[in-house]
């Protein structure tokens, strides 16, 4: 992965903390259940997104003609994004219905991260958790900010260090 665009933390608003690496920031749009498909179709259409990654849920279920989206990464101009359906990690993100957002942060560092943002004010949503190779592998901590806005801090993924090179 390019290491250009790392952003180095530690003398961002005078914070002497441990420096840590960040790789990206990504929102993620999460739409209700069997709903994301549309959207990137939609995000296509709309305004020629062009789909770079997608990442289907392992466990389909019978009665779904399309399967849940964990994630697929859009990019529109030079900005991409993610779109995902809804699942059990984003029930507090729909908390008011239609659509929510989380931010996704990947780092080399997730416990130095997740840390640190909860030594800021942020809760920390259950353990660090090792995301099998389906979800994009690597390690996921989750947050919710003091505005209740919820953040995933995760490994760059495989796919999205192949998809930058």
């Amino acid at each position: 992965m390019a290491k250009e665009g790392a952003v180095n933390t530690e003398h961002i608003n005078g914070d002497s903390g441990k420096a840590v690496s960040l790789a990206s920031f990504k929102a993620q749009l999460v739409l209700p259940a069997s709903k994301a498909n549309e959207a990137v179709k939609f995000y296509k259409a709309a305004f020629g997104a062009e789909e770079l990654i997608r990442v289907n849920h392992p466990k389909r279920k019978a009665e779904q003609d399309v399967p849940l989206i964990i994630f697929a990464e859009l990019k529109i101009s030079n900005t991409s994004f993610l779109v995902c359906d809804q699942t059990d990690d984003f029930v507090g993100a729909l908390d008011g219905g239609g659509c929510g957002i989380v931010f996704r942060l990947e780092t080399e560092d997730v416990a130095g991260l997740v840390a640190k943002a909860v030594e800021a004010g942020a809760v920390a949503d259950g353990e660090i958790t090792e995301m099998d190779d389906a979800y994009g592998g690597g390690l996921l901590g989750k947050l919710k900010d003091p505005f209740g806005v919820l953040w995933f801090i995760a490994s760059a993924t495989k796919k999205s260090c192949e998809a930058e090179s």
